[in-house]
């Protein structure tokens, strides 16, 4: 009889074989699941949330910079994921209402329009969600950002300065989205996302880009000598102006004025060019000089230019130049944000004051504290929206290239606030 140890001890090597074939495959299988590209949609599972008309005052403290979307739903944006919470006058954060998520892929920028919502990332897909279901209304390819996630802790630049991701309105009606990247310049149907067109370019020499109330595209060419605008038609893509103004240096920029997030739908810009600053209206196409406009600091809400100088703020018809109201406080005051008819002022003491943009009527005013706590900061990002107001709280003496710890004023750096 054949010793049973003889056998296995024949057999032993094969079999430890086997299995560290089997342990590598295991490992490989795991691997890919772990590294393989993947994306990850979790749709809503309850009913598209009512509007939200929240009592007046201070609503609480996010760590995420919220996009409001249809007055419903709060939008966030991480290194690789989206998310929506409801209701949006949630103290905190809330367990999503949905969430889209994908790696390795990088999130560069979300738009919304209506109930849909944008997201660019770093490989170039283009993602629309319904924002009443969280699911996948569209997807297409565009020209890839060179560039990955720069939103830090908060995600606000994500969310209210998309780069080269610009929601239009055709002179035709229709609802556009441009994207500018490396590869050069798209038009895509906000609606279905099919391309309208495209300009194959040098990405890297498009600046300042802006779209324009006359449904116009503004870019700067900043490898033309001297600099100039371009002005296309954001339906077609059709050059319809290159644009400089006469008292320019070799080099220009173009700042939004009265624009939606990322320099959407704006009624006017403002050029800087040697050390001068001069405002334009571009809502009817040509641009025309305007110098309630040219400061700085002038914001334009509507038809009303505010022009804050000090403890004073001061409303005029931007076409006609007649003053419409003045407001003088006890102390500096800065404009933090505005939104249609109203505008939102800020003191150094960190007082709230919203007025009639109109009218100049005070609609509320308030400490932006949230309970009794006592932080010390500066006034980050802002943004307003459906009567609501969101403030970053940057830490007072902190440099641009601070750490994320330092560079925040608290671990939950955002601030809502109803107006």
């Amino acid at each position: 009889m054949r010793s049973r140890g003889r056998v296995w001890g024949r057999r032993r090597p094969a079999v430890v074989a086997l299995v560290a074939v089997l342990v590598v495959a295991a490992a490989a299988v795991v691997t890919f699941r772990v590294l393989a590209p993947a994306e990850v949609l979790t749709p809503a599972r309850a009913d598209y949330p009512a509007p939200v008309r929240a009592a007046t005052g201070v609503v609480g403290t996010l760590a995420s910079a919220p996009l409001i979307v249809d007055g419903r739903l709060r939008v966030y944006a991480t290194a690789r994921q989206i998310r929506a919470d409801e209701p949006v006058d949630a103290r905190t954060r809330r367990t999503p209402y949905w969430s889209y998520r994908r790696w390795p892929a990088e999130l560069i920028g979300i738009v919304a329009s209506g109930t849909t919502v944008v997201s660019r990332w770093s490989d170039g897909d283009l993602v629309a969600l319904d924002a009443r279901t969280g699911r996948i209304r569209w997807r297409a390819d565009g020209p890839p950002p060179g560039h990955g996630y720069d939103g830090r802790r908060t995600g606000a630049s994500t969310v209210y300065t998309p780069a080269g991701l610009i929601p239009a309105t055709g002179s035709g009606g229709r609802a556009v989205l441009v994207v500018i990247g490396g590869s050069g310049l798209r038009g895509l149907d906000l609606s279905d996302g099919h391309e309208l067109w495209r300009i194959d370019i040098d990405g890297s020499c498009r600046a300042g880009a802006l779209t324009t109330t006359a449904g116009q595209l503004v870019t700067v060419d900043a490898c033309a000598s001297p600099q100039v605008a371009e002005f296309h038609d954001v339906e077609t893509g059709r050059m319809v102006n290159r644009w400089r103004p006469e008292d320019a240096g070799p080099e220009l920029a173009v700042v939004p004025v009265g624009c939606g997030n990322g320099g959407s739908n704006c009624p006017a810009l403002r050029t800087t060019s040697a050390g001068n600053s001069r405002g334009w209206l571009v809502d009817r196409g040509e641009p025309t000089p305007m110098p309630l406009l040219d400061p700085t600091e002038a914001v334009l809400e509507g038809d009303v230019a505010l022009t804050p100088s000090g403890n004073e703020l001061v409303a005029r018809s931007v076409r006609e130049g007649t003053e419409l109201w003045r407001r003088t406080g006890p102390g500096p005051m800065r404009i933090v944000a505005v939104q249609p008819g109203l505008v939102h002022l800020l003191t150094d003491g960190h007082e709230l004051i919203t007025l009639n943009s109109t009218t100049g009527a005070q609609r509320s005013s308030f400490p932006l504290v949230a309970g009794d706590e006592v932080v010390p900061w500066r006034p980050g990002f802002a943004y307003a929206a459906d009567g609501f107001v969101a403030v970053e709280r940057l830490a007072q003496a902190a440099p641009p290239d601070a750490a994320d710890a330092q560079f925040y004023a608290a671990p939950q750096p955002v601030i809502l606030a109803a107006s």
